[in-house]
């Protein structure tokens, strides 16, 4: 058995496709049936490490990307696309998968446009509220979809569609409690606050913490990942900012937080600010009371809707960035800590929107699509 996994060049389309095959190996395991063959097509591997961790094997497909505006890319980007088809055509042809599992975004086009001429399956997954092109291309022929959020599930073909949630690697699924705060250095008695803007870190929630750090380390703990790009920066800018010693024991900095370090700060962390992608899923598996603040300019404007979609549930509240600043942050963060029936309150929406077993159900059904294409 062999199948090949696609998606566009981003953690949001990547983690996932590792998440399933984890999955995949999984049920083999409870199913005794002998491990597939994996394979990653993708323009870039994003993480050779956890391909190889995971016996994945990387082939290169290039894709160039289509914009919604006008751009001289546009043109060269349609070339490397069309060498990519015609890469994926003999790779594909050659290897002979028994399923194409997809996740989207543009790195994804020319491997399920060869697949649907070669005749392969496709199964895709989408992570958004509303759907990217690619997907919304794949659906046409793709035998099973996948989606994150039921909202999805109105851009598809109805009989094709199931609300999965999204795959989270187990690395990450669930928090660790016992010791976390130890682990950290930090104090269990004073409330901690987790902030993520995804690995490179997020501008805006960066520079609206510091202007409020004075003020917020006085009442609690921060873990906060600022990015690889900004620690050294941000690292002399906080011992500026914060004269007492004590106070800056409250504080820790990360360029990137790496699976054990994510686990042990979502399990002592009372609150998490982060952005609206993918992580809204993790945050729910953690079952932790959040505050969403999506990025304004992304595609489809999907990260506004996610946020909205997942606040409804009472899991979070949103802040959007043309309303963001300190003091709102601060009175907002006050608002939740302050307040443990709203913090219960959103602890049961997250787990009410938590779909832990992601992973496992979609690689069930990639491999009952592949024991059928033999």
């Amino acid at each position: 058995m062999k199948i090949v996994f696609t998606g566009g060049v981003t953690g949001g389309h990547f983690y996932p496709i590792i998440a399933v095959a984890e999955g995949i190996k999984d049920v083999c395991k409870k199913k005794k049936i002998i491990e597939p063959n994996l394979y990653f097509f993708s323009p870039d591997p994003y993480n050779k490490k956890l391909l190889f961790d995971n016996k994945i094997s990387y082939v290169k497909i290039p894709a160039g990307k289509l914009r919604i505006y006008s751009s001289k890319k546009n043109i060269s980007d349609l070339f490397i696309t069309f060498w990519g088809v015609i890469k994926s055509l003999w790779e594909l042809f050659w290897l002979y998968p028994d399923v194409v599992f997809s996740k989207g975004g543009s790195g994804s086009f020319p491997v399920t446009f060869a697949a649907r001429i070669l005749g392969i399956p496709v199964i895709i997954h989408e992570s958004d509220c509303a759907p990217g092109r690619a997907n919304i291309y794949a659906s046409k022929f793709a035998k099973k979809i996948a989606v994150s959020y039921p909202e999805a599930a109105n851009f598809f073909p109805q009989e094709k569609v199931a609300h999965t949630g999204n795959p989270i690697r187990k690395a990450l699924k669930i928090s660790l409690t016992d010791g976390a705060a130890e682990y950290l250095d930090l104090s269990p008695n004073i409330p901690i606050i987790l902030i993520l803007g995804g690995s490179q870190g997020a501008q805006i929630i960066n520079e609206m913490i510091l202007n409020g750090l004075p003020e917020l380390i006085k009442k609690y703990q921060i873990i906060h990942q600022v990015g690889k790009n900004n620690f050294d920066e941000y690292e002399k800018v906080v011992k500026v900012l914060i004269k007492n010693p004590e106070h800056l024991k409250r504080y820790r900095i990360y360029p990137y937080l790496d699976d054990l370090a994510m686990k042990m700060s979502a399990g002592a962390a009372n609150l998490i600010i982060s952005r609206a992608g993918s992580t809204i899923f993790e945050i729910s598996n953690w079952q932790k009371p959040s505050i969403l603040i999506p990025i304004t300019e992304s595609q489809g404007n999907h990260q506004r809707k996610n946020a909205y979609i997942y606040a409804r549930t009472g899991a979070a509240t949103v802040i959007e960035e043309a309303n963001l600043s300190d003091k709102i942050l601060i009175s907002e963060i006050d608002r939740i800590l302050n307040n443990s029936e709203i913090q219960q309150s959103m602890i049961r929406g997250a787990k009410e929107f938590s779909k832990i077993n992601a992973a496992e159900t979609i690689a069930q059904e990639i491999i009952l699509l592949a024991i059928k294409h033999k």
